[in-house]
């Protein structure tokens, strides 16, 4: 009899994984390497049937989605922008939290006709703008959206905003809540099937470990 594929979850590095690993650890997982140092991108976990990916946060919903991974971790805003085909998201992690935000220069006047917005979250802000009637043409990059504004490129941008320090450091507000963000975890639909008493049992185990954390903070 073959022996089976180890369960897969797909993370990516950065404030997540830092957040997750704990989460994991509540349900008996650790790596039993640093993904901080290390140059792996699969990792063996203290349990023998659960290993790790170690992908580009934008990766996560893919990599589940198509099944190369059972379950992942990724940020509501990635979720928004890939579109949640071939994705169930059961559970709402309270972790890595954020602001989408549209946002401009400081006392901009208010854009007439087409607004131009940069973003690398296309999809979401074309969402967003067409929801509230607007024409826009989105410019999509890949980082340094505060700039955008400040050279004449876009009249707004779409971010994921923390503290708001950089929009401030760059003479930008924040003028539009789009959606308040945190990480969810991710299960293939497929694999929640053929392999649910594993699935569940990890999710149960993370799902107390969240609760415990919310009640410790209350």
């Amino acid at each position: 009899m073959a022996q089976r594929q180890p369960l897969t979850i797909a993370l990516s590095k950065g404030r997540i994984l830092k957040e997750t690993l704990p989460l994991l650890r509540a349900a008996g997982i650790e790596l039993l390497e640093d993904p901080e140092t290390s140059r792996r991108l699969v990792f063996e976990t203290s349990r023998a049937d659960v290993r790790i990916l170690i992908l580009r946060a934008t990766d996560v919903p893919p990599y589940v989605q198509y099944g190369a991974a059972d379950m992942g971790v990724a940020g509501k805003d990635v979720l928004m922008e890939h579109g949640a085909a071939g994705l169930c998201e059961p559970l709402d992690l309270e972790i890595a939290r954020c602001r989408l935000m549209v946002a401009a220069l400081k006392d901009a006047p208010e854009v007439t006709g087409r607004v131009r917005v940069a973003t690398k979250f296309v999809n979401v802000a074309r969402s967003h703008f067409a929801s509230r009637g607007r024409q826009a043409d989105v410019i999509k990059l890949y980082g340094a959206m505060e700039l955008a504004p400040l050279v004449g490129l876009a009249d707004r941008i779409v971010d994921v905003v923390d503290t708001g320090n950089t929009l401030r450091a760059n003479g930008l507000e924040p003028v539009e809540l789009i959606a308040r963000v945190s990480s969810r975890l991710v299960v293939n639909r497929a694999s929640l099937k053929t392999r649910h008493a594993e699935i569940r049992e990890i999710m149960d185990l993370m799902e107390a470990a969240v609760r415990e954390r919310r009640e410790e903070k209350a």
